[in-house]
């Protein structure tokens, strides 16, 4: 039917799906707006065509830019990828118009499974169970209360519950609400993130379940009636709604269980003529793990597809493929066996030590994990801007093995020797993946005792990993063979070339540095020795705790591509050594200078020389200023300039990557805005100052 396939996403999913359209013989056609003109997946195509300014509604949002796209390429077939227009019933109807397949469900059910409140009245008449709630179309904030709470003379809702937006997923606009009194409060917010993120501010209610497991199931259809499903995901841990940890199969579900939900996911595909990838999610009680609800249905390809391609062996996008072009499923439900277990985590562009707020800016190096059973899908590069536009996510690390355990061990391994710097002032700052690891030692998680509350409840207990003295010593090293390189290609020889503090009639003194040390801040080093090494570390700043000094032996040297391996042990502090340990260092850029990125077994971290009379820290704005944590578009002004205001009241709300970030004032005081509704911002704007409140004058 066609031979030629426009790609209507960015990013990795766009990457992913080009190489099985490559893979199929198929031509691929990439879309891309002016912040995405160098990304990677402009150049794995095999054409581009520009959509539009970065704004995603002038780009990837726009519907007539992208039909245009590909009627311009010769594109037969559109992948939505996820997200964007992969569930807009328009666009799917535009393609129709056009002549040009949809590689997705038939129109109808991407409009009846869009719907939530129409999904669970067209479930509920294949008897799929479902939670418990208020799911009425078109009603108002007043009805939605009166419904809950039982005043309009119904049974009401049992608290909590769970405040979802009618149209679109991702966790936007769902809120959790334990008390009817913050249920007014609520709904308003709910409402404006609906609006912003899906066009569309229709809500429903419904009863919040019980230390709730989220559990979904893959469905795949053709249009010869066949419908299978590809075993369950398991994915609890979850922040804001949002998914963060994924994983095939779920620990909690025996296989009589696991046949049910299957099923009654097969018989949610049916009850709206479904056709293509789709996925059935439910709420299981961990309590109860053979009562499960249906919760909705994504009409689309999932984010964490890839866990159930390695457990079944089956590449969804290929199914995808095969179906839009009128062909049977090449497997029925007898031959699908899950195989061992996979897992994977989301990297985002986020902080997690500060409250996961986005962060951005440019890639400044970047590698990835390689080992038996990773599997890496990602869409950046070295060198990449990461704005405010898109979605935080940046990629997928995903592991398999055997077991549970084993995939858990081989995530684990690759995450602590992933690079990716140039998002925040330190490795792993600017991403989630240090706290990704952190999630995967936590002992309910080894255990597989999950629900879809457990990350809130640790996620205060995290903090950034403190660099080891291993890391540390190698750190050191690397500067110092650095320093000594740079002096030789700069002609000097001899005692001119040692980079040691040299000087006639005088021992050698110590390699010095001064670095920014990540987790500690900016320290002096000092390194004695050359196999035998003694590293003294002192705070810059007095306030500070610097890492303990360090003693060291260096058992090996070697070469591997870009990096230096070498193996060393540290005395521990009864003198006697620690068992030695692998660990790898490279030269990194770092804005117009060079900085050092050190992997082993407890992490990845990037050591940032500094000026020998560089502070501590650069000042970031006064005490009584409302700065921007990061690049974003301000969505409400909550005060008027000059009000009288308290600590803690909500002043404005940033909008940056889909989510929405309420910026508060730290005292009472009289508050002075400086942006308004509609702005565009960096990181570090003042949006607002509130000098603090001076005391009242006393009588004498």
């Amino acid at each position: 039917m066609f031979d030629t396939v426009l790609i209507a996403n960015r990013g990795e999913i766009a990457c992913r799906v080009i190489r099985t359209v490559r893979d199929m013989g198929l031509r691929s056609v990439a879309v891309y707006s002016d912040a995405d003109a160098d990304a990677p997946h402009v150049a794995l195509a095999d054409t581009a065509v520009r959509l539009g300014p970065a704004v995603a509604a002038e780009s990837y949002l726009n519907i007539d830019r992208v039909i245009a796209a590909a009627l311009a390429s010769g594109a037969g077939a559109i992948h939505p990828g996820y997200g964007f227009l992969s569930e807009n019933a328009t666009f799917a109807r535009a393609c129709e118009d056009a002549g040009i397949v949809f590689i997705g469900p038939p129109t109808d059910a991407i409009e009846g499974m869009g719907d939530k409140i129409t999904a669970r009245a067209t479930v509920e008449a294949r008897d799929v169970p479902t939670v418990p709630g208020i799911s009425r179309p078109g009603l108002t904030d007043a009805e939605l209360i009166a419904g809950v709470t039982g005043t309009d003379g119904g049974a009401g809702v049992e608290f909590p519950v769970l405040i979802k937006p009618s149209a679109g997923g991702g966790g936007k606009g769902m809120h959790v609400v334990a008390s009817p009194d913050d249920l007014a409060d609520t709904l308003v917010g709910a409402r404006r993130e609906a609006a912003s993120s899906f066009g569309d501010d229709t809500l429903f209610i419904e009863h919040f379940v019980d230390t709730p497991r989220h559990i979904e199931v893959q469905v795949m259809a053709d249009a010869h009636g066949n419908v299978v499903h590809l075993g369950e995901r398991e994915c609890s841990l979850q922040r804001r709604h949002q998914k963060v940890i994924e994983e095939a199969p779920s620990a909690l579900l025996d296989e009589e269980t696991r046949a049910r939900i299957g099923e009654a996911a097969c018989d949610a595909a049916r009850s709206c003529g479904y056709r293509g990838a789709g996925t059935v999610e439910f709420i299981v009680s961990a309590k109860r793990p053979d009562l499960f609800f249906f919760m909705e249905m994504n009409t689309r390809l999932q984010v964490e597809h890839p866990v159930t391609e390695l457990v079944t062996g089956l590449d969804l996008v290929e199914l995808q493929i095969r179906v839009a072009q009128g062909e049977p499923l090449p497997v029925s439900q007898g031959d699908i066996t899950l195989t061992g277990h996979a897992i994977e985590a989301r990297v985002y562009a986020e902080d997690p030590s500060a409250g996961f707020l986005p962060t951005g800016g440019t890639v400044t190096s970047l590698r990835w994990p390689t080992a038996p059973g990773i599997r890496v899908d990602t869409g950046i590069r070295a060198g990449q801007v990461i704005g405010s536009d898109y979605d935080p996510m940046l990629a997928k690390v995903i592991a398999s093995g055997h077991d549970r355990a084993e995939a858990i061990g081989r995530l684990d391994a690759a995450l602590a020797g992933t690079l990716l710097s140039g998002l925040g002032s330190d490795a792993g700052e600017g991403t989630n993946i240090d706290f990704s690891r952190y999630l995967l030692a936590d002992d309910a998680v080894r255990d597989g005792a999950l629900d879809t509350g457990l990350l809130d409840r640790i996620v205060g207990d995290y903090s950034v990993p403190a660099m080891p003295a291993e890391a540390l010593v190698v750190a050191a090293l690397t500067l110092q063979d650095t320093a000594r390189d740079s002096a030789h290609r700069s002609g000097r020889h001899g005692a001119w070339a040692a980079v040691d503090g040299w000087r006639a009639g005088a021992d050698h003194a110590p390699f010095r540095s001064r670095v920014a040390v990540p987790g500690t801040g900016p320290s002096d080093l000092e390194l004695s020795g050359t196999t035998d090494l003694t590293l003294s570390v002192r705070p810059v700043d007095p306030e500070t705790t610097a890492p303990p000094a360090v003693m060291a032996q260096v058992l090996a040297v070697a070469a591997d591509g870009e990096d230096t391996v070498r193996v060393l042990t540290v005395a521990s502090g009864d003198g006697h050594p620690a068992a030695s340990r692998r660990w790898t260092s490279r030269t990194v850029p770092d804005g117009a200078g060079q900085a050092v990125a050190v992997s082993g077994p407890d992490g990845t971290w990037v050591v940032r020389p500094l000026g020998l009379d560089r502070d501590a820290a650069d000042a970031a704005g006064g005490e009584d200023d409302v700065l921007s944590p990061m690049p974003g578009t301000v969505v409400a002004v909550r005060v008027t300039d000059g009000d009288t205001v308290t600590a803690g009241q909500p002043l404005v709300v940033l909008e940056a990557m889909k989510m929405e970030h309420a910026l508060t004032a730290a005292h009472d005081g009289i508050v002075h805005l400086s942006c308004a509704t509609g702005d565009k911002v960096g990181a570090g704007t003042v949006l607002a100052t509130v000098p603090a409140a001076l005391p009242a004058t006393v009588p004498a």
